[in-house]
This record gives C-alpha cells, structure tokens and sequence, in this order.
C-alpha cells in the first residue's frame, strides 16, 4: 500500500488549487462539497469558476500563483494542465507547507483524490493507487445504485443521538442497538420525516436498555478452501459480527481479514506430526469465551463438519451449556475437483465416494483397503501428504491397479494453487519431487480433464508425471 486512506479534517482550513481550466472544474466539483476555504489561482478561469467566486462559494484570484499563496493549506491542487507550470505551482505549495495534488501525475504527487460515494456525513472512499481509475469509478458507480439516499439523514441524526447511546453497556450492547437502527427502525420511521426518525431513536433505546444482556453463542463456521469468495454469505455476516475469532492454521489471511477489526483473533492451528495447539486448549478457549457472553466464530477450514474434530468441541459446550450452531463450508475436495474439472461421483464409474484422512490421533489412519482397492473406485484424502507410502502400499497390497491415476491439489482455489497429475506407483516420489508446503487434497481414482488441464497449464501450476524422470517408479517401490 504506496497511499494510506485516512480522511482529512478540512472544515476551516485552507484549500488552494491553481488552475481555471476542465482539470481544475472537475476538482472543484468535489472540494465545493467539504467545509474548507477554497482559493483558486487562474488569469483566464472558466465562466463556472467565476459563478462561484460571485456566490461566496470560493474565492478567486485572477492571477498567476506566486510564493506565499499557499501558507497554512492544508491541500493543493496543481491543475494548470501544463506540465512546465504545475512543476512550478507544486513546488511553490510544497515550500509553503501544504501537500500537493498534481492532477494526472501519481509520480508528483503526496496525495491522491479517491473517487468517492458520497451520503454525507457517510462518505466511501474507492482507491487503485493511481492503476485503475476506470475500476474505481466502476465500483463507485456500483455503490452509488446500492446505497438509498436516505442513508445520510440517518446518519445525521444518529449522530446528534450518540450521547443517549452511551447508557448502553460499551461493546456488543450499543453495536446491537446502532444496527437495529440502520437497518431496521431508521428505514421504517425516515419516510415520516426526521421529528419520526428521533421518536424512532428514543424509543429504540428504551427497548434495548430494557433487554438482558444476549448470551454467549458459539457458530461453527466452514472457512472453505480458501478463496473468500466461496465463503457462504452468512459465514461473511457472522464474521463481520464476531467479538472473538478462534481459527485454524489454514484459514487465509484474506478471509481473516473479513473479521471485525475489533474482534479477539486467537490463532489455535495444528499441524499433522507437528506443532499444534491441544484440542484440550482450544475446548477451553470457546468455553471460557462463550461464558463471558461473547459471540464466537470457531472459524475451521473447508466444512466444519469433516475431519474438523467438532464433536469434541461441541461436547465442551454441551456439557457447560452453552448455546452453539453450525454453518456449513465448501470442504476442500469440492473445490478441489472443481479446479480439475471432474465429478465425485460418475455414472458407470462409481456410485459412491470416501472421504478418507490419512492420519488420524493414532497415526497414520488404516481403511477398507480392499474395497477402494476395487477398479473405478474414488476417494479424496484429506492429509495425504506425508502418509503417501503407508497409502500407496496398502492399496498396492490389496490388489489396486499401479497406473490408477491420482491427482493432489495444493492450495486449492487459492492464486497459488498447483496440481501433481501422478498415478499411484509413482505417488510418494512424485510428492517429494513437487515439494508441496501447503495444505493439499488427494483424489485417488481420478485424474484431470484434458480441457481444464489445458486451462489449468495457463493459469495455475500444474505438474504432470509424465514431465518426471522414469526412474521414479522404480525409486518409489
């Protein structure tokens, strides 16, 4: 991030800009709309400056800008388009201490404009770093048809209510109370007017200082694979609203990101044959947490409901009664299959598909061998990585066919994500020779399709047997 977002407190203060020509008007346009004291510097300006300056809205000085115009700015607006007299007025202002904006030029400039939404007193910012300034306005564009317009009024009187507000308890109590207000009991009442909108509030308040403090409650949240965009929306809004977020080692960082700033982040990863965190630890952290009346996000990747040990966590809660729920997540092989074009499940292949881990408490985890040893069999295995022999050996020993293909995805869905297409004499050596460091899924029984292996090739890092030493067969039996 080369430009940090803050906003700017402008009531009062001084904001000069140079120019009287369409780059300065388009400036203009935004900066009429703060509390600041315009002066703008032009010897020809455009007949709107010059309506302006008659209004009492900025004042105009029909002249070049010299040293000394811009003392005690808090912003300047280079806008000559002249690129020789924008050097000048920028280093002029710079001298003066105010910090400069030269419209068109990211490489001379302290400051940049963002385009902005603007309900007043709500105001959203849309930056790209100077990238993108079309994508901005898109999605400026796209916020300005979401948001009703009534958004700022509401915003205003709210405002003048949060004295009252503070009979409310700090923390989840008054943000309860200003969410019910802005989504509920504001909207209602501003049809009638602002008069309705403040008995909305007053009675609001008596409602809400009448209620008990809500309980703790613990939501079990699938993360999914790790691209924030599989998240379930209502995995989204209970982030957003999470006092504390207990998550595993392989959540993203761009779906932790999606936590309230304020939220306790405690991170409780494991990791197989590794340092982890006790499931005793983490069973008391949700409880203790959930006791203090706290809403908590058990945030576990993919489905929460699939190799995430939740029944012991539940039981926790259960046996302290304490209020949970479930909310499901993408697990990691419907992701993964996605991304290699195939189906769990096949008509004349298989009508049936484990969902194997390769390692559980005990160590490397034994299964049906014989029956997914079976031609047309499928399953995805979780964890698969460093038990890939004690696998590979098992089926071998119990009759599977050597050349049955598998693939693991690492990192799925996530930009990084790469694809070992491998069959099972070959496994454990072609895993070694991949190097995967992050969480991957094994799909014993299928291979990718030739057309999203091709898309794959493009976009992801895809890494197939056959570019392998044929030595590996032999090395891996």
């Amino acid at each position: 991030m080369d430009h940090f977002p803050i906003f700017l407190r402008v009531e009062g203060r001084r904001i000069v800009l140079s120019g009287g020509g369409e780059a300065a008007l388009a400036k203009l346009r935004l900066l009429l709309k703060t509390a600041g004291h315009i002066t703008v510097f032009a010897p020809h300006p455009a007949p709107e400056i010059e309506a302006w300056a008659k209004d009492g809205k900025l004042r105009l000085v029909r002249r070049a800008m010299t040293s000394g115009d811009a003392l005690c700015a808090a912003l300047f607006y280079a806008a000559d388009e002249d690129d020789a007299e924008d050097a000048r007025t920028s280093a002029i202002a710079r001298a003066d201490g105010a910090l400069v904006n030269v419209v068109d030029n990211l490489q001379d400039s302290q400051f940049i404009t963002p385009a902005i939404v603007d309900r007043d007193p709500v105001t959203i910012a849309i930056g790209t770093e100077g990238a993108a300034p079309v994508l901005a306005r898109a999605i400026k564009a796209d916020l300005e048809a979401r948001l009703p317009t009534a958004l700022g009024p509401l915003a205003r009187i709210g405002k003048t209510f949060r004295k009252a507000v503070d009979a409310l308890p700090f923390g989840r109590a008054r943000r309860d109370f200003w969410r019910d207000y802005y989504f509920n009991a504001g909207p209602a009442a501003i049809t009638g007017g602002e008069t309705a909108v403040k008995g909305a509030l007053d009675t609001l308040l008596a409602d809400h200082l009448a209620r008990k403090a809500r309980p703790g409650h613990v939501h079990f949240v699938g993360g999914g694979p790790g691209d924030p965009d599989l998240l379930t929306m209502k995995a989204r809004r209970l982030l957003d609203e999470a006092d504390v977020v207990i998550y595993d080692r392989l959540i993203s960082a761009p779906i932790l990101e999606l936590a309230r700033r304020e939220a306790v982040m405690i991170d409780v990863g494991k990791e197989a044959f590794g340092p982890s965190t006790p499931q005793e630890t983490i069973n008391d952290l949700i409880v203790d947490h959930a006791r203090k009346g706290a809403q908590v996000v058990r945030l576990k990747s993919g489905d929460a409901t699939i190799f995430g040990r939740l029944d012991e966590e539940i039981d926790a809660l259960d046996a302290q009664g304490l209020a949970w729920s479930i909310v499901p997540g993408i697990t990691a092989a419907s992701a993964a299959v996605a991304e290699i074009g195939q189906s769990l499940t096949k008509r004349g292949r298989n009508a049936s598909v484990r969902f194997l881990t390769g390692h559980d408490m005990k160590g490397f985890a034994d299964h049906d061998w014989a029956t997914l040893a079976r031609p047309g069999e499928v399953a995805a295995i979780y964890m698969g990585k460093k038990s890939a022999r004690f696998i590979q050996g098992r089926l071998i020993m119990h009759g599977a066919d050597r050349h049955t293909p598998v693939t693991v995805i690492e990192n799925a869905s996530r930009p990084d994500q790469r694809i070992l297409e491998t069959t099972l004499d070959v496994l454990p050596a072609a895993l070694a020779a991949a190097e995967m460091s992050g969480p991957a899924l094994t799909f014993y029984g299928l291979a990718a399709r030739a057309a999203t292996d091709a898309a794959h090739r493009r976009k992801t890092d895809t890494i197939p047997t056959q570019d392998r030493p044929e030595h590996l067969a032999q090395e891996a039996l």
